[in-house]
């Protein structure tokens, strides 16, 4: 235990991991800058590596860093956990919730029950925006974007990325045994991903000429609900596929898989107010639902 680091340092490691400055993670924290700075320079000396690389205008975490994040946050989420759980659930209030709409409805909702089963303090609006552009509105106390993180006035913290994996009704498995198959059948096109399909069958080694022609929808929850119909094959994230898989409304008919080419993102806009306790406990298990 002698070689823990400081609790403190700790918490501004996070932070600064989060929000991308010494600023504004010390506005987080009720800090300032230079405590925040002081923290990280002292965490480094302790561990004897740097863990962010920094510049005049940001503070970028190094590869120790990035190595590092993932069992800090842990470690504090838990410690979170367990001091709520013998000393007292969060405050409550309503937290506001803002992703898009194929996340909100196939992502978030679905295990926003169990979310109130362990803390039914809490109260959520979960609202949703086709556009990951959308501009940020008063009220909104979480955003979660789906993008390449590159959005004018606010720090994009990375959730992890995913796959997309093709999916289709049941009954359809069986006349698909190969990507080969795959390529006869119906597909959708979701605009803004226009690049998955093409992506997708010349890692199968099939030509983009070899594709029929296709339907195109302007979200994810369209094209889900298209190849629920039975119209035929949609790729979506393979997060989204595996559960309605789960629960039999979609099937996964072949194991080829691409990489999205897109991560989800929490938003945290400039100079925004310190989220309350309520609203930090929510930003953590949306956390832990895409991270996982």
């Amino acid at each position: 235990m002698q070689s823990l680091p400081n609790l403190h340092w700790l918490r501004s490691f996070e932070a600064t991991s989060r929000l991308g400055s010494f600023t504004a993670a010390g506005t987080d924290l009720g800090l300032t800058q230079a405590a925040v700075s002081n923290h990280i320079s002292a965490l480094e000396s302790q561990l004897g590596h740097l863990l962010f690389e920094r510049t005049t205008r940001k503070v970028e975490l190094t590869e120790t860093g990035r190595a590092y994040l993932p069992p800090v946050r842990k470690a504090l989420q838990e410690l979170a956990v367990s001091t709520e759980g013998l000393f007292g659930k969060p405050t409550s209030g309503t937290v506001t919730i803002r992703a898009p709409i194929s996340e909100a409805v196939l992502i978030i909702g679905p295990a926003l029950p169990r979310l109130q089963a362990d803390h039914p303090e809490l109260r959520i609006r979960l609202l949703s925006a086709i556009w990951a552009d959308t501009v940020l509105d008063s009220g909104i106390d979480i955003e979660v974007r789906l993008g390449t993180g590159n959005w004018p006035g606010c720090y994009a913290e990375p959730l992890g990325s995913d796959f997309v994996v093709p999916v289709c009704h049941p009954d359809h498995v069986g006349s698909i045994a190969t990507t080969s198959d795959l390529a006869k059948q119906r597909f959708v096109q979701i605009l803004g991903f226009e690049d998955h399909w093409p992506r997708f069958f010349e890692s199968t080694g099939l030509r983009q000429s070899d594709m029929p022609a296709s339907v195109t929808v302007d979200t994810s929850l369209a094209a889900v609900e298209w190849a629920a119909a039975q119209g035929g094959v949609a790729l979506v994230l393979e997060r989204i596929a595996l559960q309605l898989q789960a629960s039999g409304r979609l099937a996964i008919p072949v194991e080829a898989k691409i990489p999205s080419g897109q991560s989800h993102y929490l938003i945290h806009q400039e100079n925004k107010p310190t989220l309350n306790t309520s609203a930090k406990h929510v930003e953590n298990w949306l956390r832990v639902l895409f991270g996982g």
